[in-house]
């Protein structure tokens, strides 16, 4: 098996994308000069929201009706295992089919029919490169709209452990991909799996992971960019593979207070997951940084903590799990 393409659905959040994604990832794949290849679909949704399945299942079963076929396997645990854990699971089912490449793609994503062979054949021709990532711009969902505004050219850090997709917000420039990447955006990103396996950890229980699992949602993919930066391991934009990303959540270009509103209308929970993950990025990799970034790092750590102090008091509820997850840091390499 030489790919295997994985992606996560989660209830109508990605449900509504589905029917303009299959076909989409289905025309790319005709594309593709190797025929060697499987399609796995996790459904992080509960037992009682069936839409995506539903729709799954009614795309394998119209396979025939179709000029060509893109069946899915479909996986589930019908509960909500976060993203990290559930791309682990698809990741550990591609090392197990012996795939050289593994696709990591967002169903809220539309693919240009040459984007999967384009990164493929950079991965081919440069076996010094761990992961390609796609030029990623805007897709204004809500008008169906292919906009030329840049999403993601990958993940760039910045100091104190600061780390932001490259080019987002700008209008898309060829200079702006001279810039070097570090890592890819979670949007989509094609991995050689070997290079994975130099950067796989362990955790408490001993139990191995590509993704940390410590993150269930958010900033997973600046703690996995920056394990591959740490082992040396390469990640290349190529610009001629062009994808569409709807991005509803950006917050670039906002002022301050327009970012605080924005930041209050989403729930309590994926704000306690980004004021969490945020915090264990800094524990995990403290030691590696010089006396600036530390300084930078204690900073922030104030910031965030007058800021939930004085505006988001839910917050406070995470240093209890945040001080165990401190001493709980000797598996990281």
């Amino acid at each position: 098996m030489k790919l295997i393409i994985g992606f996560l659905t989660y209830n109508e959040f990605s449900a509504k994308y589905l029917s303009q994604f299959l076909p989409s990832l289905q025309e790319a794949l005709k594309f593709l000069a190797v025929s060697d290849y499987q399609v796995l679909a996790f459904d992080n949704s509960p037992l009682d929201q069936q839409d995506n399945h539903s729709i799954i299942r009614n795309w394998n079963q119209n396979l025939n009706s179709r000029s060509s076929s893109m069946p899915i396997k479909y996986l589930t645990r019908q509960q909500n295992l976060g993203f990290s854990r559930a791309y682990n699971i698809l990741l550990k089912l591609a090392f197990q089919a012996q795939a050289e490449y593994f696709l990591m793609i967002n169903p809220d994503i539309l693919l240009n029919s040459e984007a999967i062979q384009e990164l493929l054949t950079v991965l081919d021709q440069d076996h010094n490169l761990a992961v390609a990532v796609p030029k990623i711009l805007r897709w204004d969902f809500e008008h169906n709209s292919q906009t030329k505004i840049i999403d993601s050219l990958g993940l760039v850090q910045g100091l104190g452990l600061q780390f932001s997709d490259w080019g987002q917000g700008q209008k898309d420039d060829p200079i702006l991909y001279q810039k070097k990447i570090i890592g890819p955006s979670g949007a989509m990103a094609l991995f050689r799996l070997s290079s994975l396996m130099k950067i796989q950890s362990r955790d408490r229980h001993q139990q191995e992971y590509y993704f940390d699992e410590r993150f269930f949602m958010y900033k997973e993919d600046c703690d996995l960019a920056y394990r591959l930066f740490l082992a040396g391991l390469q990640t290349h934009l190529v610009p001629t593979a062009l994808v569409y990303h709807d991005r509803t959540a950006s917050s670039l270009g906002l002022n301050f207070w327009k970012r605080i509103r924005q930041r209050r209308r989403k729930s309590k929970e994926l704000r306690s997951w980004s004021f969490h993950n945020q915090h264990l990025i800094f524990m995990k990799y403290w030691k590696k940084q010089n006396f600036l970034d530390r300084l930078l790092i204690i900073f922030y750590l104030l910031g965030m903590f007058l800021f939930s102090l004085i505006l988001e008091q839910s917050n406070l509820k995470q240093y209890p799990q945040l001080w165990k997850e401190l001493k709980q840091l000797t598996d990281i390499k």
